[in-house]
């Protein structure tokens, strides 16, 4: 079964996160929704007992969060046929809670939104979303508030072409591919190469393309100084629902929110982001 599990939270952004989790399951065979909670472990007193509470009121604290999920999960049974789970685990720890979970369930994506209206610089840095993705456990994709892409027909990589041996995971890549099929799209943005690309680009574009020929990637060089207008231009011209990065190998991501600029491609996107990891 391929596996795909959304944190919520309950805000916006989490079960906007759970609707395109939805959209996406529609063309994957097997797929499996899990929306997932972690709700505050009570605090105990020296003596070991609950402070202000018993088994019976936490019982009922998880009850309530389980409801609360069950009404996502109404919601989404009207988007897709796929099978759709609700966990709640109670934990203070929610990174370390949903790492065990993501390792003893097979996962195969970790769905998650962007939340907060203020510079992303501030939030998303900081935010659990980036957390679990320096972790590495599973592919992550990044919802943005007003996500528009119902499907993943049309993939882009973005690339550097620097090395790509031990920047790229490709195993990972391969099965984010293998879950939707799409038309692949290998794209650099580079404001450099004026006149021409350089060997030493050619040579990692050719390994590139031995290493992903399964998939018929097509390969995109623009010659554009301003990183966010070419990818901008190229998700509009081709269509594309989903952008595929690799934080940790060659720190994309963080480059990504480093300007004013870059951190639009992310916060104002009407298309989802994979942060692969290997």
């Amino acid at each position: 079964m391929n596996n795909f599990i959304v944190p919520i939270d309950f805000s916006d952004a989490s079960k906007n996160a759970a609707r395109y989790a939805a959209h996406i399951a529609n063309s994957v065979s097997d797929a499996h929704i899990i929306l997932y909670n972690v709700f505050d472990a009570l605090e105990y007193g020296s003596d070991s007992s609950p402070l202000g509470t018993d088994d019976e009121e936490d019982a009922s604290r998880k009850a309530i969060v389980e409801l609360a999920l069950g009404s996502v999960q109404t919601e989404l049974a009207a988007i897709t046929s796929a099978k759709i789970s609700l966990v709640a685990e109670e934990n203070n720890r929610f990174l370390d809670t949903l790492e065990d979970y993501v390792k003893a369930n097979n996962i195969q994506l970790i769905i998650m939104g962007i939340t907060g209206a203020t510079r992303l610089g501030q939030i998303f840095m900081g935010s659990n979303t980036l957390n679990i993705i320096k972790r590495g456990v599973a592919p992550v994709i990044i919802v943005p508030p007003d996500a528009h892409s119902t499907s993943a027909k049309n993939v882009m990589l973005l690339t550097d072409f620097q090395d790509i041996e031990n920047t790229i995971p490709i195993g990972s890549v391969q099965a984010v591919l293998n879950l939707f099929k799409p038309r692949l799209h290998i794209v650099n943005v580079d404001h450099e190469h004026y006149v021409q690309v350089t060997e030493e680009y050619k040579a990692e574009r050719a390994k590139l393309e031995a290493k992903l020929k399964d998939y018929n990637p097509e390969f995109y060089f623009i010659r554009l100084f301003d990183f966010l207008e070419a990818t901008n231009q190229f998700v509009a011209d081709n269509k594309i629902d989903l952008i595929l990065t690799f934080p940790r190998k060659h720190s994309f991501l963080s480059n990504i929110f480093k300007t004013t600029s870059t951190t639009k491609l992310a916060y104002h996107s009407h298309v989802p982001i994979v942060a692969i990891n290997s």
